[in-house]
């Protein structure tokens, strides 16, 4: 089968398209014919060496896929051939709260990753796809789909009416807008680019704020709200963006951090900051397969279509990890079929 693999720290320049032989089938393994992937912030991570795998160490990249299921082992009974699925971004976190053996593995870090034409797993690292999403829209789902469902509603318990405050438009942030647009939130999402911001805007954003125009957002957050500050902030780990962040949210609030798109610069919080404003500092890892099938259902409700900023052939995946890089407007997807 056809493969891409990566070369940990060596950056993008080293994907390469490889042919590797298909593996054996175990009892409780299933066998996907991919048709899409999705590329997410740590996947350049990965490339780059910032992830915590060994530098050297060969991958076949990316997390999220989706695809039909055209083989399974002898025992298996949670999908059958023909199923339409989704690969889950831990293969061992089922439910539950999170444990170190749930997060021992994960794809495209260890385990081969989606970026292949075939991908062989154990079927519990595998939910069936919403009906009505195409391959592509379903591939965006087990990262930024689940880290935003997570981040909103399991970590952050919003309700009907609550406020939150999206930093950025990338995956993560564009999935966390959809979420809150469909679930009656109030969001205030922030970028660089008028011209996002008016797509955010379309997607149901209540406000935005353009931070290089407003470069103390955080004042402009409280405006907003009436002196109040936001019930929860989507913290994307931007560089200088912590301090603002724990501003602009309300006594008593959250912020979920989600990513580290930035060195830690200016990121140290004065513990009484917190205390004083009885707030939450909140760090999370995606989410359990449990969350993806949630969120799957939501979808299936509300009629959520994932925002894709571009698709690309297979044979285009380098030049998708670079676009990728310089910053989309929701996700990229490789065509892998």
């Amino acid at each position: 089968m056809n493969a891409y693999e990566l070369v940990a720290g060596k950056s993008i320049d080293s994907l390469r398209q490889v042919e590797r032989p298909a593996k054996e089938l175990g009892a409780h393994e299933v066998r996907v014919k991919l048709s899409a992937a999705a590329i997410n912030f740590r996947d350049l991570m990965i490339a780059d060496g910032n992830y915590g795998i060994p530098a050297g160490q060969v991958v076949v990249p990316l997390s999220d896929g989706a695809g039909e299921v055209v083989e399974m082992g002898s025992e298996v009974v949670r999908v059958k051939k023909g199923d339409h699925v989704i690969v889950g971004f831990w293969p061992r976190w089922l439910d539950g709260q999170i444990a170190p053996e749930k997060i021992s593995a994960q794809f495209g870090a260890g385990p081969d990753g989606t970026l292949a034409e075939q991908l062989v797993t154990d079927e519990n690292a595998l939910t069936i796809a919403p009906a009505g999403l195409s391959f592509a829209e379903a591939a965006t789902i087990a990262c930024a789909g689940v880290t935003a469902w997570n981040a909103l509603f399991v970590r952050g318990g919003l309700k009907p009416g609550a406020s939150v405050l999206i930093l950025g438009t990338g995956g993560v942030s564009i999935w966390a807008l959809q979420l809150a647009q469909a679930a009656g939130l109030r969001s205030i999402i922030t970028s660089s680019s008028d011209e996002k911001l008016a797509r955010a805007r379309a997607l149901g954003a209540s406000e935005t704020i353009n931070y290089v125009k407003t470069p103390e957002w955080q004042d402009e957050v409280k405006r907003l709200t009436n002196g109040r500050g936001v019930d929860l902030v989507i913290e994307v780990g931007g560089k200088g963006t912590m301090k603002r962040s724990i501003e602009a949210t309300r006594l008593g609030g959250t912020i979920v951090v989600v990513g580290g798109r930035a060195a830690a610069e200016g990121a140290a919080v004065e513990p009484g900051v917190l205390i004083g404003g009885a707030k939450t500092l909140a760090g999370m890892m995606v989410g359990s397969r449990q969350m993806q099938e949630d969120l799957i259902s939501f979808i299936e409700t509300t009629g959520i279509r994932p925002v894709i900023d571009r698709s690309y052939a297979f044979a285009d995946a380098p030049a998708a990890f670079r676009h990728a890089a310089k910053g989309a407007f929701g996700k990229v997807v490789i065509d892998v079929g």
